[in-house]
């Protein structure tokens, strides 16, 4: 009871608030969504199709009837290569692709056609529309094989394989569409850099309190209280992890329900991952309490501890962009681990996939609360006093 206490407490100086409320709950609110709104919403959709239609045919017919129809794909046609290939250059279409002549009679005979893409830059987009044309011309290679065996050795009935195109075109039986999710959410990487960012700024606030505390006193007299030590450093190791985890489930909810941007990510996966990384954050804020003994000091935690870690950890820019040596360094900060997990999870990995970055997370935690937790309790000669 008495762990709960000093917890509540904890919340109430955080963000019981109108400084505090502000500055860790409705400033991150903020921030996050100016990142979405610039980074994260862009769609992995193609506005503009080129294609060069050298068959004319039926089975080319119905191929560009069922692309028009997938929501995102808007066709243009041209007349020759040429043509097309200057709209790629001139960024007129993002993805261009040319029906061979002759494409309607390989289809007929079985023989399936590989048609030529063109693209200035490989996407999970322009790679979807790769593996969308790849289906749609075995699917029509073998409905045309099923009319010419029901036709006989030999013979073709054009008018039966347009009925089955056409039929096949109304879509009475439909699967379930499942994003591939080859890659992770475009702008994640930024969204939930600044999203580490303001969780680790509750150190500050954290560290502030923890130095306030020694400095006035208040520390050595709850010590020297009739409670135990353990549930005094619980107490504040639970205020502040409630706090965090206010912060999450707010940014997350304000994310996903309010800004409709969908990460990928189950959304209890997610809040996993980032509470995982605020028990680290609790330890670093615990850990650095004992360097700092003013608390007028407490301020340059951000470009020690803060700022740096972030930038080594790939908040603000990706890991691969930096020195070798920079990203060994970069396997010691948990931001590194934070974003890797979620990164996986975006691109389809279940929980099961993501244990190594959550355990490295959860013995960093685990290590530098215990050291917390030593540098926490007064020693013996400022409990009494």
């Amino acid at each position: 009871m008495s762990s709960l206490t000093i917890a509540w407490n904890v919340i109430r100086r955080t963000i019981g608030t109108k400084k505090g409320l502000l500055g860790y709950i409705l400033l991150p609110c903020v921030v996050i969504s100016l990142v979405i709104a610039l980074l994260g919403q862009e769609e992995m959709t193609l506005s503009q199709i080129a294609y060069v239609d050298r068959d004319q045919g039926l089975a080319s017919a119905f191929l560009l009837e069922e692309l028009a129809d997938k929501p995102g794909y808007a066709l243009k046609k041209y007349e020759d290569a040429a043509a097309m290939k200057d709209a790629l250059l001139s960024k007129q279409a993002a993805i261009g692709f040319a029906i061979p002549a002759g494409f309607t009679e390989g289809v007929r005979s079985g023989r399936v056609t590989k048609l030529q893409v063109y693209d200035l830059a490989t996407s999970e987009a322009t790679f979807t529309l790769r593996i969308n044309l790849d289906g749609l011309i075995r699917g029509m290679t073998a409905s045309a094989g099923m009319v010419r065996t029901a036709a006989g050795e030999g013979g073709q009935d054009n008018a039966a394989l347009a009925d089955v195109f056409r039929e096949t075109g109304k879509h009475r039986v439909t699967a379930i569409d499942q994003e591939l999710r080859l890659y992770p959410k475009e702008g994640l990487s930024t969204v939930t850099g600044f999203t580490l960012l303001f969780l680790m700024s509750l150190i500050s606030s954290s560290v502030t309190q923890i130095v306030e505390d020694r400095s006035k006193r208040t520390m050595a007299r709850i010590y020297s209280a009739p409670v135990r030590a353990w549930e005094i450093a619980a107490g504040n190791f639970l205020g502040s992890f409630f706090v965090g985890l206010i912060q999450i489930a707010v940014v997350l909810m304000l994310s996903r329900w309010v800004l409709r941007y969908d990460a990928g990510i189950p959304l209890h996966l997610h809040f996993i991952v980032l509470a995982a990384f605020m028990l680290v954050a609790m330890g670093i804020a615990s850990a650095a309490a004992g360097l700092i003994r003013n608390p007028q000091n407490a301020g340059m935690l951000n470009n020690l501890i803060i700022t740096p870690t972030c930038m080594i950890g790939g908040c603000f820019w990706p890991i691969s962009f930096m020195p070798e040596y920079m990203q060994k360094a970069a396997n010691f900060v948990p931001q590194k681990w934070t974003i890797e997990a979620i990164e996986l999870l975006s691109s389809g990995s279940s929980l099961k996939e993501v244990v190594t970055p959550l355990l490295i997370l959860v013995l960093m935690a685990f290590v530098l609360l215990i050291i917390g937790s030593a540098i926490l309790r007064p020693s013996e000669g400022q409990a009494r006093a």
